[in-house]
């Protein structure tokens, strides 16, 4: 892969990361965090986290964060979670997204959980 390639792909997951960042705060999404993960997994490059208020909120996010990939020519690989709309996981490859309601946030720590250790820690492992 040349460098131009790279560029070109960390832009590329960079604008959707933005766009859906963008569009999860037009509705109204609370406590948005986008997570570069770069550097913890190959699985993908960011992973936006965003809670919802209601069940009928996460299925409202959850829809306009599948209309705004689409638009990018992204469109989702995999949706997972839309029986209950507590917790919605939404592959888009670059950009994995975590639809979630505020009880299902709080429990699961998704962020501690996909936070950079301490250098003090990763020899320790």
């Amino acid at each position: 892969m040349t460098e131009t390639t790279v560029s070109s792909n960390e832009q590329s997951a960079t604008s959707l990361r933005d766009h859906i960042v963008a569009a999860l705060d037009d509705l109204k999404g609370q406590n948005i965090i986008a997570l570069d993960v770069t550097k913890l997994t190959p699985i993908t490059d960011f992973m936006v986290l965003v809670s919802g208020t209601s069940n009928r909120h996460v299925k409202a996010l959850v829809d306009q964060v599948i209309a705004t990939a689409k638009d990018c020519g992204c469109p989702a690989a995999g949706v997972e979670g839309r029986e209950t709309y507590e917790w919605v996981l939404l592959d888009l490859g670059d950009v994995v997204v975590h639809v979630m309601q505020k009880e299902a946030r709080a429990f699961y720590e998704l962020e501690r959980l996909w936070s950079e250790l301490p250098a003090d820690t990763e020899s320790t492992l």
